[in-house]
C-alpha cells in the first residue's frame, strides 16, 4: 500500500512506438473511462463480493483492482462488463518464479477459468516489492514470476489482451525534481532495468502507485497542500516547457522520465492506486480527501504536461478497512463498509473536468491541463 516518502520523475522518446502510443491512446477519449477503484478486503464488515460489484455498477465504476484472486470476487465479476487488474500476492512471488508449473496452474485456475467473461485487462505480479528494505528478499522473483506468467498467457495466445507487470511505489525514484529529470535510485537499476526491458517486449504497462498525500506530509515546508490537492491558482514549477500546477502531475511525469531516461524503450504508464486519508494522521480531514478525489477524477482524463492524453488511474480505495494498520490506512474507503457514499462526487460521466476548490461549489482552471 501507500510508502510514506514520495517523489517526482519524468521521460521523452521520439520513437514510431511512441508515435503509435499517442495515435492508440488518444482514441479513448472520455475521461470517466480512465477511473477504477482498488477493492480492498482488509476488513470484518465489508459486505460480500457480489454486493459489492453490484455497488461498482450502480455507480458506473468501469475497472477495478483486486489485490489477489479471491473466487467469490472473481465470480461475482462474470459477465459484468468490469475491466480488471488481477494480482498475484507477494507471498506466491517465490512459487511462480521458481516453477513455471505452478505458474501455469495459476495462470488456469485464477485467469483461464474466467476468461472472456472477467474481462482481466492486467496481471499485477507483486505489490510495491523493492530490492532494498523490508520486501528485498522478494525482488529476485518478481521477473521470473511475470515472464513465468507470461509464458503461460502466451500459450495461450492472450497476451494481446492481458498484459502482465508489477505495481511499484515511488521510493525507487531517485531524482523527482524538476520532473524531466526524473530518474531511478541507482540502487534499484540493477532491480528495474531488466523488469523495464521486459516491459517494452511485451508492449506491457508499468503500474505505479502515485500519493501525493504522503509526498506532502513528509515535506509540508516545500510540498505545499493546495499543490497536492490540485487546488494552487498558478503554475508551481516551471520545468522548461511545461508547468506544473499539481504535485500529482510532476509525480507521474518523473516516472515517465525516469523510465525514458534508462533508455531502454517506451513504456505507458498506469496509475494502479492513488488516494487521500479522511482521517487518522496529518492533512487527513473529510474535506481534504473530497477535494483530492474529486479533483483527481476530474484531471485524470487530461493527462499531464509531458503525456497530455488520459491516464488510467485506480483510486485507492473502495471500502475503509478496519483491519489495516497504521490508523491513517483505514480511513482511504470511497464507500463506507454499508455501502453508503462517502463523498458526493461520482465516478462516470457526469464530470466537468473542472477544478474543485476549498469551497465546494467554487471553481478555478489549471493552465497545465494543456
Amino acid at each position: 500500500m501507500p510508502s510514506f516518502f514520495a517523489p517526482t520523475r519524468r521521460f521523452s522518446l521520439a520513437s514510431p512506438l511512441l508515435l503509435l502510443g499517442l495515435f492508440t491512446i488518444n482514441l479513448i477519449p472520455t475521461a470517466d473511462a480512465q477511473i477504477g477503484v482498488c477493492y480492498g478486503m482488509m476488513g470484518n464488515n465489508l459486505p460480500p463480493a457480489n454486493e459489492v460489484i453490484d455497488l461498482y455498477k450502480a455507480n458506473n465504476i468501469k475497472r477495478m483492482r483486486l489485490y489477489d484472486p479471491n473466487q467469490a470476487a472473481l465470480n461475482a465479476l462474470r459477465n459484468s462488463g468490469i475491466e480488471l487488474i488481477l494480482g498475484v500476492p507477494n507471498s506466491d512471488l517465490q512459487s511462480l518464479a521458481t516453477n513455471s508449473d505452478n505458474a501455469r496452474q495459476w495462470v488456469q485456475r485464477n485467469v483461464l477459468n474466467f476468461w472472456p467473461s472477467v474481462k482481466i485487462k492486467y496481471i499485477a505480479v507483486g505489490n510495491e516489492v523493492s530490492p532494498v528494505g523490508g520486501s528485498s528478499w522478494l525482488a529476485q522473483y518478481v521477473l521470473p514470476a511475470t515472464q513465468n506468467i507470461y509464458q503461460a498467457i502466451r500459450a495461450k495466445n492472450l497476451h494481446d489482451q492481458i498484459k502482465v507487470s508489477t505495481a511499484i511505489d515511488m521510493t525507487l525514484i531517485g531524482n523527482s525534481f524538476p520532473p524531466s529529470k526524473g530518474s531511478f535510485r541507482n540502487d534499484v537499476r540493477a532491480y528495474l532495468d531488466p523488469f523495464i526491458g521486459y516491459l517494452v517486449y511485451a508492449g506491457a504497462p508499468l503500474l505505479v502507485n502515485v500519493y501525493p498525500y504522503f509526498s506532502h506530509v513528509g515535506n509540508p515546508r516545500d510540498i505545499s497542500l493546495p499543490y497536492a490537492l490540485f487546488t494552487s491558482p498558478g503554475v508551481m514549477v516551471q520545468d522548461g516547457p511545461n508547468g506544473y500546477q499539481n504535485l500529482f502531475d510532476a509525480m507521474l511525469d518523473s516516472v515517465h522520465a525516469a523510465l525514458d531516461n534508462t533508455g531502454i524503450g517506451w513504456v505507458n504508464v498506469v496509475v494502479s492506486e492513488s488516494g487521500w486519508p479522511s482521517d487518522g494522521g496529518a492533512a487527513t480531514s473529510y474535506d481534504n480527501a473530497r477535494i483530492y478525489l474529486d479533483n483527481l477524477i476530474r484531471h485524470v482524463g487530461k493527462g499531464t504536461p509531458r503525456r497530455p492524453w488520459a491516464t488510467e488511474t485506480y483510486i485507492f480505495a473502495m471500502f475503509d478497512e478496519n483491519q489495516k494498520s497504521p490508523e491513517l490506512e483505514k480511513h482511504f474507503g470511497v464507500f463506507y463498509p454499508n455501502k453508503q457514499k462517502k463523498y458526493p462526487f461520482g465516478f462516470g460521466g457526469e464530470r466537468n473536468g473542472e477544478i474543485v476548490n476549498g469551497d465546494f461549489n467554487a471553481t478555478i482552471s489549471l493552465k497545465s491541463d494543456m
